[in-house]
């Protein structure tokens, strides 16, 4: 497969496409709940932290509980049953360990009792057109986590440009991930409307879209939704789904 050749005219069937997006069909729920995966990941983070996300994941009913690897059997055990999933990143914040690496972190969280795995793709190689790199990358991830966990592809939009954002998900694409996914929380910036656009145009129905970081309030869900986002990572989902406003100094991870 002469993938370079394969991202390059994928790339020029994108970046030449028409950006109007479809309004929302307003087939979302209510309660929002369904569409957060509650984010837990500052380095500080602490195991009462983690278990009170667990306590509300449960209560609300949110899509998961993400956290760093060494969470991953604590909260496995405490959300067993309840049908929240236990998500775990990869590779986490910088994308830049080995495939190697990546791919046995992937393999010791789903042993640990992860459902879905958020790995970060190495943004250094894709802005050095190392497509293959990348797209075994992405492959390794995805062979040691399926069939028992999905993956999410994070591409660190506010890292790259607009071809390179159609590049990532390409390669998410024929890697055969689960998801593509804007932003760590740990980069210069967050989920865009319009960037979540461009990934749902890139990936159509073979994948979805998580917008991630700066998720803080329902108006925005709404946008992301609108734009194609089925998943929201954010620490602020009991916010969204009582319509309520964050404090002016928080932000979502």
């Amino acid at each position: 497969m002469d993938i370079d050749k394969l991202i390059q005219e994928a790339v020029k069937k994108i970046m030449t496409e028409g950006t109007e997006q479809q309004p929302s069909t307003g087939r979302y729920d209510a309660s929002y709940a369904k569409y957060m995966d509650h984010t837990v990941l500052k380095p500080e983070t602490t195991r009462e932290t983690v278990k009170r996300f667990c306590d509300e994941a449960k209560e609300y009913g949110f899509a998961s509980v993400c956290v760093n690897p060494t969470h991953v059997v604590f909260v496995s055990e405490q959300l067993k049953g309840t049908g929240v999933k236990t998500c775990c990143v990869i590779g986490f914040p910088l994308g830049a360990n080995t495939s190697f690496i990546k791919g046995l972190e992937a393999m010791e969280a789903v042993k640990n009792g992860a459902e879905e795995v958020d790995m970060v793709i190495n943004i250094g190689a894709l802005k050095d057109k190392n497509y293959s790199l990348v797209f075994e990358d992405i492959k390794a991830v995805v062979e040691a986590a399926h069939p028992k966990a999905i993956v999410k592809v994070i591409i660190e939009t506010s890292a790259l440009t607009d071809e390179e954002k159609v590049i990532a998900c390409e390669l998410a694409k024929r890697a055969k991930a689960d998801f593509v996914k804007t932003s760590t929380g740990f980069g210069s910036g967050g989920a865009t409307v319009d960037d979540v656009r461009l990934m749902k145009r890139t990936v159509g129905d073979a994948l979805r879209v998580k917008a991630s970081t700066g998720i803080n309030d329902r108006a925005t869900t709404d946008k992301m939704l609108a734009a194609g986002a089925v998943r929201m990572g954010t620490s602020k989902g009991i916010l969204i789904v009582k319509d309520e406003k964050p404090p002016e100094d928080k932000i979502a991870y």
